[in-house]
């Protein structure tokens, strides 16, 4: 069944995908899409078609275009998907992921990576590309708004009006630094607004310069969204920045690095799994780092709708790792 945007997700197991129908011995087949525009997308492919075929796995690679109409044309031939770029392009592929059921290897070729850094996987495109022949293909959350699937974290505000602000050649020619440089030209115009909270039964109205919903761990470039937050808990995990004066955001700053900003009392936090928001104003929602919708805004989590090549939760990234330097 296709979701549509009006739809609100049911919780469901991922499908088998083409994998059933392949006879023993028989090479698996994956369809390898890399986004060209990512910040690395121009790396030579040719090491990472050596290693997949060393591991069984025969890439197909279609011409350019759409990552969802190419995944779901190509569903009955294969029996995953390889994508090769950053946190936009796995999230322009989750709706077509969880239509056809095909498992997800990802390919860190983007600025920030921070899917890839919350699972564990490498970040040298060769040695993810190595860990996809070999990896079991785990169930992972996804988060939802508005009919928009996303894998990281959602916010409106201060993080929207940077999503706003980034451009894919700033990401592309100065990398991690890009967001610094962009949120220091943010910040001088940033006001707070007020929202009205819905959750587990209460209502809640605050002012904030930014309101977040995370589903994983890592986003925007090195921030975590909750220490011990993960893709696979069956939560969705809240924090509100309700700050006097922008200038607290810099005294914050190593705590929402760390993912303890939660503990600080100009911070509001919380786990549910279902949480609605409004806004005077229709603001714009920010996931993964691309703006997909608009508030009112309506997130649940999807538990375990999506498998994805990674290594076991033993050796994802503890507090303090996976983190971009400065």
């Amino acid at each position: 069944m296709t979701l549509t945007k009006a739809q609100a997700p049911q919780t469901q197991a991922p499908q088998a995908g083409a994998t059933q129908g392949r006879a023993p011995g028989q090479p698996r087949r994956a369809l390898l899409i890399c986004n060209a525009k990512a910040r690395n997308g121009g790396v030579d492919l040719d090491e990472i078609r050596a290693v997949l075929r060393a591991g069984g796995i025969e890439p197909v690679e279609p011409p350019p275009g759409d990552c969802k109409a190419l995944i779901t044309a190509h569903a009955g031939s294969v029996d995953r998907v390889i994508l090769g770029g950053g946190d936009g392009t796995m999230n322009a592929a989750a709706e077509a992921l969880v239509e056809t059921g095909l498992p997800l290897g990802i390919l860190p070729l983007g600025t920030a990576n921070d899917l890839a850094r919350s699972l564990g996987i490498p970040l040298d495109p060769v040695a993810a590309a190595r860990l996809i022949t070999t990896a079991e293909a785990r169930p992972a959350d996804l988060g939802w708004v508005n009919g928009h699937y996303y894998f990281n974290v959602a916010s409106i505000g201060f993080s929207a009006e940077l999503a706003g602000e980034l451009t894919a050649e700033s990401k592309k020619t100065w990398g991690v630094l890009g967001y610094a440089v962009a949120a220091v030209r943010v910040l001088r115009r940033v006001r707070p607004f007020t929202v009205t909270i819905e959750h587990d039964g209460q209502t809640e109205r605050v002012t904030t310069i930014q309101a977040s919903v995370g589903n994983g761990r890592h986003y925007g470039g090195g921030m975590t969204v909750e220490e011990g937050a993960a893709v696979d808990d069956g939560k969705l995990d809240f924090y509100s920045l309700e700050v006097a004066h922008w200038w607290r955001l810099l005294a914050l700053l190593p705590a929402l690095r760390r993912g303890t900003q939660g503990r600080a009392r100009d911070v509001r936090a919380f786990k549910t799994t279902e949480i609605r928001i409004t806004t005077r104003k229709r603001r714009p929602v920010n996931t993964d780092g691309e703006l997909t919708t608009y508030t009112p805004a309506h997130f649940k989590v999807v538990p375990k709708v999506i498998r994805i090549f990674a290594p076991g939760p033993e050796a994802r990234p503890g507090p303090r790792d996976g983190l971009l330097p400065l």
